[in-house]
């Protein structure tokens, strides 16, 4: 069998890519999420935020709360050199996402888009740039 093109490893490479980068922030809790919650209510993320939906989606008793919480603060630097890692690519994929959808949308969907970007962004940057709790992110 012939090896396969380029281009098709290429997006294999981006699909396994973006499919890690899903499971490790989904696993993590650092999901990029909307500003407010169903309720109306903003939403919280990291660690304490994936431990209280984990406790009340699953009525953890507290001790198995502690142990859940214990578990993120264990592999917090592991998923953090593993975003670190990956979050070039992931930028990189992401713009020229970006710039390939821009070729298929007309001039006002394009600048319809850059806003939708830019708000997306705005939030992700105001995620991050929030007062964090002592020992990192929060």
């Amino acid at each position: 069998m012939d090896q396969m093109p380029m281009l098709n490893r290429s997006k294999l490479s981006a699909v396994a890519l973006l499919a890690a980068v899903f499971i490790a922030g989904g696993g993590a809790g650092w999901l990029v999420r909307d500003s407010t919650g169903r309720d109306g209510r903003p939403r919280r993320r990291g660690p304490d935020a994936m431990v209280a939906h984990l406790t009340r989606e699953l009525k953890l008793t507290p001790a198995q709360s502690d142990s859940v919480r214990a578990i993120f603060v264990r592999h917090r630097p592991e998923i953090e050199a593993f975003w670190g890692q990956v979050r070039p690519r992931f930028d990189s994929l992401k713009t020229r996402m970006r710039a390939e959808i821009d070729a298929q949308l007309t001039p006002e969907q394009r600048a319809q888009h850059q806003r939708l970007v830019e708000e997306a962004e705005h939030h992700r940057k105001g995620d991050s740039t929030k007062a964090k709790p002592e020992g990192g992110r929060n």
